[in-house]
């Protein structure tokens, strides 16, 4: 049983303990074994378990309530929890959520009602196009285009390593419509999977199986409606739903850091060595300290990060890039310490610390590399005190 403590932190209040609670019975008696034999098929069986039940609400915003917000507290209980059980759970919640930020803080009424009704019901699976093969983390220098053509654009370019390709119903899309140079001259854009012009160039394969494509869109149709925000707002945009949902990364990292933690005493308090269980020896006493260190510090920023935004605050960008850097990097030592207690059992396949193993290492990658995110926090904290002083 992973840790409860941190429930009574003043980060969450009572509702966010009491959805802990009922979230966290619902998916170890619905997900906790589903088996991954077709993960295509597997993503949308649990989009459609997460959003029959209801889970799927706190992914986006309300269509039909203008008032209605996102809370990034309960994303992150929840990311945690499916991560904790199932990490293709987690994927396909997440991807619900990321998918469709853009239309949840910047869509239209008609964007939000026809897509988000469907994504939060599980009966449509939605994708976040941003990365191409010579524009990752910098996404500024994208090359993907949106040409104008009287009340439509005719999207061209080529998008890479787009978690859900392939299989999802509806893709926000980012592409250079030229306003100005750079980040000012981009914009986004609901496009539906069966868009004429929109290929499944490629699927990818990883050591954590997840639906990932290559997508290329040649002549790619779209109406001026389908464009969320304002023409070259699309990084500004990006950026925003990356500030939300990247606190929720370094969950899902917490969420497998509690699991190897938690597997890590079962093996060192039932198996023996030396004629005593493996956990009087002090050299496992000290991996545990040090698991259980990390596992809370990262808890800290990351519901501090979400905590934050759910106050009001404007922009979490030092705090999310914190939380998860730390919250990734930190699940990567905890989980790699749970395979070296495991012994031969870490590496065998289908064991649970192995699968963990696979599992975290994307997330030091995706959303923001490692090195990336510490460019962000330098460059937030020396922006910080040159205002500071400044004042």
């Amino acid at each position: 049983m992973a840790d409860r403590s941190f429930l009574q932190w003043p980060f969450l209040d009572d509702r966010h303990r009491e959805f802990h609670d009922r979230f966290d019975e619902w998916v170890a008696n619905n997900l906790a074994g589903l088996g991954h034999d077709n993960v295509d098929e597997t993503c949308r069986q649990i989009a459609e378990m997460l959003g029959g039940a209801g889970w799927l609400l706190h992914s986006a915003v309300d269509p039909h309530n203008e008032q209605s917000t996102i809370d990034v507290r309960t994303l992150c209980l929840s990311r945690e929890i499916l991560a904790r059980h199932n990490g293709l759970a987690d994927f396909v919640f997440a991807m619900q959520g990321l998918g469709m930020g853009a239309v949840s803080l910047f869509g239209t009424q008609a964007q939000r009602h026809e897509w988000l009704t469907k994504t939060r019901q599980g009966q449509a699976l939605a994708g976040f196009v941003l990365s191409e093969p010579r524009s990752g983390s910098d996404v500024a220098n994208l090359e993907t285009s949106a040409t104008r053509d009287g009340g439509e654009f005719l999207l061209n370019g080529e998008k890479t390593w787009i978690s859900n390709g392939g299989i999802a119903d509806v893709y926000t899309v980012f592409a250079r419509t030229g306003e100005a140079e750079g980040a000012r001259g981009i914009s986004a854009f609901v496009v539906p999977a069966d868009t004429p012009g929109l290929e499944v160039a490629e699927r990818i394969n990883v050591i954590a199986p997840h639906p990932l494509a290559r997508l290329a869109f040649n002549d790619c149709r779209v109406p001026e409606s389908a464009m969320i925000g304002k023409p070259g707002d699309g990084f500004r945009i990006a950026m925003s739903v990356l500030d939300m949902f990247r606190s929720t990364v370094g969950a899902a990292a917490l969420g497998f850091a509690r699991r190897a933690l938690d597997e890590t005493i079962d093996r060192a308090t039932s198996r023996e060595l030396f004629g005593a269980p493996l956990a009087e020896l002090q050299m496992v006493q000290g991996h545990i300290a040090d698991m259980a260190l990390d596992v809370d510090a990262a808890a800290l920023l990351i519901y501090r990060a979400a905590w934050t935004k759910d106050s009001g605050a404007a922009r979490v960008t030092r705090e999310a890039a914190m939380a998860k850097l730390f919250a990734t990097d930190k699940a990567q030592e905890v989980i790699d310490k749970a395979v070296q207690i495991h012994g031969g059992d870490g590496v065998r396949s289908g064991h649970i610390v192995e699968s963990l193993y696979r599992e975290i290492r994307a997330l030091r990658i995706y959303e923001g590399a490692s090195d990336v995110q510490k460019v962000i926090i330098a460059r937030q904290t020396l922006a910080n005190a040159l205002a500071g002083a400044s004042s």
